[in-house]
């Protein structure tokens, strides 16, 4: 990163992604690695001492927050999270939240909090970790036949977890179907009283869901994707946790956006945004890592993996691909896709306050963008990124 030595830098020539729209020729003022204003080019006064640096035009947006991602390249962002957070960051993702796996062992678990917990501070970019698990519902989602968490909740194993995991974990995704979830979600909270609750790999029904009361989730992990339904009378659809989130007009649902339209139809795409809005809808990754070559048929496809076998395997999206992904499938336009890759993502995690967009006094994190998401400049903490 280039080390700013003028009190002041200034953003020109600047298309400005705010929250409620764009500002067209616009100048953004840094200062101690924070915004300290904006405003239209013929209204900003800039220092004289300024450093100024010209973003010939591109749109300037709060950098990506992606919650949710498991590795990156071939990094794993629990074990790896340095390299896989320097990954991503090439993408323009300055705010990363490291995910095991639902499907890891306790140990593996375990190693995992401590690798994370040593990490944090140390990278830029690591925010805290989203636990995709692992009280979930084992007959959801990938691997769900050697899913080692099939067991009653041991209590003893449980505590040890949480307490391990302690303030680090800003999202834990439970099944509210669960034998003994409750004294997990008190325990949870009791630890770490800012944790919010996500409902994932799940077949709860919605009034399973408000059966938790205060501890009900917020937050539902990649819609669409491993939910179930509980039978009803014949020719009745069933209703799970998708369709608690489709009806609770507070809860944010997380949305994995590729390309082809794989893991959510772009028909779901555009139901999911004309129900909840693009102000509760989050972007995510879930970006994980196959080594597998792409079917002959898909051989153009760059954001998804493969098994040996040709079938999809996971995702391996950046944020910046999740943005054209998803103005591609709905059309909603570029302010719109910040708001679900950058605002929103914070907000779920609670440091909107400190991140995710555009204004005075949060952090100098920003990605400069063509009209195709194209990454053109990346900064963290007002100071430019250089990759090798």
């Amino acid at each position: 990163m280039k080390n700013m030595q003028a009190q002041y830098t200034a953003i020109t020539n600047a298309n400005i992604v705010l929250e409620n729209g764009i500002l067209w020729d616009g100048v953004l003022l840094l200062e101690g690695g924070k915004i300290h204003s904006f405003g239209a080019a013929r209204d900003m006064e800039i220092p004289a001492e300024a450093a100024v640096i010209n973003a010939k035009g591109a749109y300037v947006g709060p950098g990506f927050v992606d919650i949710h991602v498991h590795e990156g390249g071939k990094y794993t962002t629990y074990y790896e999270p340095a390299e896989a957070a320097e990954h991503f960051l090439r993408h323009g993702t300055t705010s990363l939240f490291a995910t095991p796996y639902y499907s890891m062992t306790f140990d593996e678990i375990m190693r995992a909090l401590r690798t994370l917990r040593e990490a944090m501070g140390k990278v830029k970019t690591l925010k805290g970790v989203y636990m995709e698990g692992p009280y979930t519902n084992p007959d959801y989602g990938a691997n769900s036949a050697t899913n080692p968490w099939r067991a009653p909740i041991d209590e003893k194993q449980m505590r040890a977890m949480v307490d391990e995991a302690g303030e680090m974990v800003k999202v834990w995704t439970i099944a509210p179907e669960r034998e003994g979830i409750l004294s997990f979600l008190k325990y949870a909270k009791e630890v770490n009283p800012a944790v919010r609750f996500a409902v994932g790999h799940s077949e709860a029904t919605p009034m399973q869901i408000r059966a938790l009361g205060k501890y009900r989730p917020t937050v539902l992990t990649h819609a669409f994707d491993a939910t179930g339904r509980l039978p009803v009378y014949g020719g009745t659809r069933g209703y799970g946790p998708d369709e608690y989130c489709l009806k609770e007009p507070e809860v944010y649902t997380e949305l994995i956006s590729d390309s082809c339209g794989i893991h959510v139809h772009p028909e779901m795409q555009q139901l999911l945004l004309h129900n909840k809005g693009v102000d509760r809808v989050v972007l995510i990754t879930d970006s994980t890592y196959q080594d597998s070559p792409n079917p002959e048929n898909l051989k153009h496809v760059k954001d998804l993996n493969f098994d040996p076998w040709g079938g999809i395997s996971g995702s391996k999206m950046t944020m910046d691909q999740a943005c054209r992904n998803i103005m591609t499938h709905t059309n909603c336009g570029i302010a719109q896709a910040f708001l679900m890759a950058s605002t929103n993502p914070s907000k779920v995690v609670g440091l909107d306050e400190e991140l995710g967009s555009i204004a005075v006094g949060k952090a100098a994190d920003l990605v400069f963008v063509d009209d195709r998401f194209n990454v053109q400049e990346v900064m963290v903490g007002g100071e430019l990124c250089h990759f090798s």
